[in-house]
């Protein structure tokens, strides 16, 4: 059985998870990272010398980094859908997980953790409206896109669209001003509807 080590609450984790959930792929999850440990450990560090979370075990195979974990469920498990047959539509979602990983989440992990994991009196409240302008401005970029396409890698959900829904559930669960994107949320109103998502990505921000 596919193994996978980290904390339900990591949105790298969360990838995996609504990944394997959407293929109806069965796995076992064991507690990894934050207040469990083990990442530290040096049984894991032979699996992942990073020290971070997720990592896979699947029959013996490691692998860890999520959208490369993503990318390699859904390739194995391609019946399913996730991975596009054709390769510019293939190309098209892997452009999204990569820009999801290299420009947005960059924007949005400092505005999350001075809003959800930073104490009230230690936030620095300039530097997090800084953080949701620019958030803010990034996602006009996804929201023009969506006005042509229902989902980001065309008219289909494939993995292209895992990264950013579980990074932009963090963006329409804090309390902060949002500026209207109708074609962001009507797509993040159709993730909403997936059972996978609510089951694994909708959860209290922590």
């Amino acid at each position: 059985m596919l193994v996978i080590w980290g904390r339900a609450n990591s949105v790298n984790v969360q990838k995996v998870l609504w990944c394997c959930d959407e293929m109806a792929v069965a796995y076992e999850r064991i507690d990894a990272g934050g207040a469990h440990g083990v990442v530290n450990t040096p049984e894991y560090r032979k699996m992942n010398p990073n020290g971070l979370i997720p990592t896979i075990v699947d029959d013996g195979f490691v692998l860890w980094e999520s959208n490369a974990i993503v990318r390699y469920l859904a390739a194995k498990h391609g019946a399913a859908g996730l991975w596009p047959p054709d390769a510019r539509k293939c190309a098209d979602a892997d452009r999204w997980m990569d820009w999801t990983l290299s420009t947005f989440w960059p924007l949005m992990r400092p505005l999350f953790l001075g809003l959800v994991r930073t104490p009230p009196e230690q936030r620095n409240a300039n530097a997090i409206e800084e953080m949701r302008l620019k958030v803010a401005e990034t996602l006009v970029l996804v929201d023009a896109h969506l006005a042509t396409h229902a989902f980001l890698a065309g008219d289909a959900f494939t993995m292209g669209d895992i990264p950013l829904g579980c990074a932009i559930w963090r963006w329409f669960a804090l309390a902060i001003d949002r500026p209207r994107m109708p074609n962001l949320e009507r797509w993040f109103e159709i993730l909403g509807q997936r059972s996978a998502y609510r089951n694994v990505v909708m959860h209290p921000l922590s």
